[in-house]
């Protein structure tokens, strides 16, 4: 896909702190439970941290116990990239920031309960969170 932020690698590694880098651009997980983002609660926005993109609503975050920032639908549908992923010898959905192409998680069919039955896993290191008002 030809994305509308483009940087060199060099560029990439001068704007993301390391940990940032590793997710964000080599599809890196954080570990579990441990992402700042996890436990926010307030009504605002999450963007991508790379390039700042408008990703996902507070309204549509939801605790899906999984250890990550968990929602059910994306700010637009052409928020995100969706990418087949089979690198760990399953079959996976990879979401990706359709602005830069940055890796921010993976989208999966088990949200229960939610409105489109779909659980947006994404990792902490990869969101902004700006507060309402």
């Amino acid at each position: 896909m030809d994305y509308d932020v483009k940087r060199d690698d060099a560029q990439w590694r001068a704007n993301l702190k390391p940990e940032e880098y590793a997710v964000l651009r080599e599809a890196a997980t954080e570990r579990p439970w441990t992402g700042e983002l996890l436990d926010e609660d307030r009504a605002g926005l999450y963007t991508c941290k790379a390039c700042g993109n408008e990703l996902f609503v507070a309204g549509t975050k939801f605790d899906s116990g999984c250890g990550w920032p968990s929602f059910y639908e994306s700010v637009r549908p052409d928020a995100v990239e969706l990418i087949p992923d089979s690198s760990l010898g399953v079959e996976r959905t990879e979401v990706r920031c359709a602005r830069c192409g940055s890796h921010l998680g993976h989208v999966f069919p088990d949200g229960v309960g939610t409105p489109t039955g779909d659980r947006y896993c994404m990792n902490s290191l990869a969101l902004d969170f700006t507060p309402e008002g």
